[in-house]
């Protein structure tokens, strides 16, 4: 299937590890250059010369930052205008805030989490907005977590701005249907990557508890990163350019709500 990707230009956040990476190398595969955007370097170099070795033609640019940083996002779109001169799509994805309940956050830490999960997401999309206007074919793809769909255990701060990502981007679809360009998200379940491990090594048992957690999927598995990067560039597909507005959830059937 060609999904009409070659030669579009797109961002990636969180590009070193994981999903962001799935992504990235994903569209890569399909022809897109791609500008890669994370906080630890030496990983998007190693990305850059992987995503370059693949044989498709797809180019890509290492771009160092903190998605919680304005600056650090004002110098990526501009970074990856210099380079490719265009910009088709943008992926918005970013670690997710720490574990925790209610009181064991102050101000200072909501903050952090606001900046970090929601506001990352609405400023990257903002700056992008004129060049996906302009493309014809913008896309949106947000990353969030299946926590938009039904709350996850001692994940609080993750519980109340993932939501908020999804009413943005519901609105937002309305708004910029008209100028060709699509929003959706992807709400990922129990995918195996660096934050799910970290997540289980705070337990007394993380195998254990591990296990446990895959029983209760009916996949009997966590899933593969590169599961979600090849739902990311269907999404950003000439072949979904009538998907508009919706979250899918991945989590290989483990929620139970009709409407999930």
């Amino acid at each position: 299937m060609d999904l009409g990707l070659e030669g579009c230009v797109a961002i990636v956040g969180g590009t070193s590890s994981g999903m962001g990476r799935s992504c990235a190398m994903a569209l890569a595969r399909e022809g897109a250059n791609v500008a890669l955007f994370a906080r630890r370097a030496e990983l998007l170099d190693d990305a850059v010369t992987e995503i370059e070795s693949l044989g498709t033609g797809a180019s890509a640019l290492a771009v160092a930052g903190d998605s919680s940083q304005p600056a650090d996002l004002e110098a990526l779109v501009a970074r990856t205008l210099e380079r490719f001169g265009k910009l088709d799509i943008v992926v918005n994805n970013s670690g997710g805030p720490p574990a925790g309940g209610f009181e064991d956050f102050d101000d200072d830490a909501w903050r952090a989490a606001w900046d970090l999960t929601l506001m990352s997401t609405l400023r990257l999309t903002r700056l992008a907005l004129p060049e996906l206007r302009r493309s014809g074919r913008g896309r949106v793809v947000n990353i969030t977590s299946s926590a938009v769909k039904e709350p996850s255990e001692g994940l609080l701060l993750s519980n109340t701005y993932r939501p908020g990502v999804i009413g943005w981007a519901k609105t937002l679809s309305q708004d910029e249907g008209p100028h060709g360009v699509t929003v959706n998200s992807i709400a990922p379940g129990y995918i195996d990557t660096e934050r799910m491990k970290s997540l289980y090594a705070g337990g007394a048992d993380p195998e254990g508890d591990r296990r446990r957690d895959e029983v209760l999927i009916p996949a009997r598995r966590f899933g593969d990163p590169d599961e979600i990067g090849d739902l990311c560039a269907f999404l950003c597909s000439t072949r979904a350019a009538y998907l508009n507005g919706i979250t899918i959830l991945v989590d290989g059937g483990l929620a139970k709500g009709l409407l999930s």
